[in-house]
């Protein structure tokens, strides 16, 4: 049996969030990207969550991500027990049943620390004190949920209200009266001066078995599909494969809905640190240290006689000049800008509704294309030709492949390619450039130890991804590099 007291983190990393559009876009969301330091929000859970109490994690995340995960765990020197990918998005409930139900396979009696991947926790050894604190209830089978000591009457959480004679000020976990749906204005306020509501931060600590009993009791209907899922999981270049098939046939439903409102032995462990889920730009505002006179500059963004905004430029080599503004949040990213109200700033889903009905690229993709080797992105793109940027990691490859409707010529600016052209390869070094004909089977190589980065101009009739026939491939994929 698994070490009761050893906490087995479950990041659910499947995320695609609108948001903090246009920074974080569908194929590139936000807990992948540096939003508040030099780490992504999901590297800081990785490292928040590592330590003598802790396991590897369990990484719950999409097909489009998983490449993502394992560049950034291994940047962050962590080897995921596991990471188990989702066919498709089906909310958290699915989502945890199918890390508990894996983990009781793998490591029985484990306690599952339930983590977001995308949350800001001010102190990471408070946190983890924390965490520990609540564990011998867990372990006793209680199901325990993290609230956050409010500071303001927040109307986008929802609240832990405790029962009579617990304290949201109190080291331990404490008894829970109710679950409070995000409420008004008026109401927030009230639960904050009756001072006994934590805000919920969707962040759980229990037994595997605690849990899959609890889906027992009020989610049966959810346990035969995904228990089907995990038992027909296939394993692939080391990602754990749900089964598909059963997987589809699961609802869409959170874990609060499906389990937390219903089920006995909850408990509540207040965390009184500073916390936030950065929902929206205000909190990117408040999370980033607005200066005396309100303001945050990030980038290439300078403020003059601005008040209580956020100017935020993403694009290198792109200045962002704010004049007299009040109550603005100003994003510049290379192929995109959203300007808005602070206070209005929350609508930015509307705004990528509205670019998806359009037809708008920008909608949902980021500029830069990333993949399991490396990214790349689109510079100048013409009638008959296209220039990217192409940065390839150390070690990694490209898939051996050729194009029906272009040439290639590529030139190397940093580091060095070994180039496969039929029948010759050679090392290309910095400075110096090689031609792939149409038609030509082709790969690129980074022998190196740092990563490689070429300029890449293409010529022919039609540009587009899925114009590739792929011979060989070290990531075992079938269709888009």
């Amino acid at each position: 049996m698994t070490d009761k007291r050893t906490i087995h983190p479950v990041i659910l990393c499947g995320g695609s969030g609108t948001r903090l559009w246009p920074l974080s876009r569908q194929s590139y969301p936000k807990q992948f990207a540096r939003l508040t330091g030099e780490r992504s929000l999901f590297q800081a859970t990785v490292r928040r969550f590592s330590g003598p109490d802790f396991a590897p994690p369990t990484v719950l995340t999409g097909e489009p991500f998983r490449f993502i995960v394992t560049e950034q765990t291994a940047a962050e020197e962590c080897a995921p027990l596991g990471i188990l990918i989702e066919p498709e998005a089906r909310n958290t409930a699915p989502a945890v049943l199918a890390a508990a139900l894996w983990l009781e396979k793998t490591a029985p009696g484990a306690l599952m620390l339930v983590a977001p991947s995308d949350h800001v926790i001010a102190d990471d050894d408070t946190f983890r004190a924390t965490v520990m604190a609540a564990a011998e209830r867990a372990a006793a089978g209680d199901l325990v949920l993290f609230g956050i000591a409010p500071d303001r009457p927040e109307t986008g959480y929802g609240y832990l209200e405790l029962a009579e004679g617990a304290s949201i000020t109190d080291g331990h976990p404490q008894s829970l009266a109710r679950f409070v749906e995000k409420p008004d204005v008026a109401g927030a306020e009230a639960m904050i001066a009756a001072g006994n509501c934590l805000w919920n931060a969707g962040l759980f600590l229990f037994s595997a078995e605690a849990i899959i009993d609890a889906f027992k009791a009020h989610a049966p209907q959810l346990l035969t599909a995904t228990q089907a899922a995990v038992d027909g999981a296939e394993s692939d270049l080391g990602f754990t494969r749900l089964a598909a098939e059963p997987w589809a046939t699961l609802d869409d439903i959170s874990i609060d809905y499906a389990i937390m409102e219903k089920a006995d032995r909850l408990v509540a462990m207040p965390y009184l640190g500073g916390w936030s889920d950065l929902g929206g730009w205000q909190a990117v505002w408040r999370e980033t240290g607005p200066d005396a006179s309100g303001t945050v500059c990030h980038g290439e963004a300078t403020a003059i006689d601005c008040t209580d905004s956020l100017l935020r430029s993403e694009a290198p080599g792109l200045e962002l000049v704010g004049i007299g503004l009040d109550d603005i949040v100003a994003v510049a990213m290379p192929d995109a800008v959203l300007v808005a109200r602070k206070s209005e700033a929350q609508r930015v889903k509307d705004a990528v509704a509205t670019l998806k009905s359009k037809g708008s690229a920008q909608a949902t993709q980021s500029q830069r294309d990333h993949r399991p080797w490396g990214w790349f992105e689109s510079l100048v793109i013409g009638t008959r030709f296209q220039v990217k940027r192409i940065v390839v990691n150390p070690g990694a490859a490209l898939s051996l492949q050729s194009h029906v409707h272009r040439s290639e010529h590529w030139i190397v600016v940093e580091g060095t390619a070994k180039v496969t052209i039929d029948e010759t390869v050679k090392l290309v070094g910095e400075n110096q450039s090689v031609y792939i004909p149409l038609g030509a089977v082709h790969r690129m190589e980074n022998p190196g130890k740092v990563p490689m980065v070429l300029i890449e101009v293409q010529t022919g009739s039609y540009f587009g991804e899925d114009d590739i026939i792929r011979y060989e491939d070290v990531y075992a994929r079938t269709s888009r590099d």
